[in-house]
């Protein structure tokens, strides 16, 4: 798990994939992760949502072009924000 952005607005976690032969430091052999994604969390909203496969595929190339321009937390922002219409589960904390 890497936090790749973090704004006022937004946070972008990257969850990794592993194979079903390697386990994560301190993961049991048998509850590792099968397929990687991002987790995307709408601050204001307090909603999230887990995006893999092709959808996060299209999110990592998004945010690869816009990098290349040198873009402000605003140009990031509204990018993600493309996102949060597909946001449904609710942001819990313990």
């Amino acid at each position: 798990m890497h936090m790749l952005y973090n704004s006022d607005s937004f946070a972008v976690v990257l969850f990794e994939a592993f194979d079903g032969a390697e386990a994560a430091p301190g993961v049991p052999a048998g509850d590792t992760l099968q397929r990687g994604g991002y987790e995307i969390v709408d601050k204001f909203a307090r909603k999230e949502i887990f995006i893999e496969g092709a959808l996060a595929e299209s999110f990592k190339l998004g945010v690869e072009a816009l990098i290349q321009t040198g873009p402000s937390e605003e140009e990031l922002d509204d990018y993600i924000e493309r996102f949060s219409a597909l946001m449904q589960q609710p942001v819990v904390l313990h």
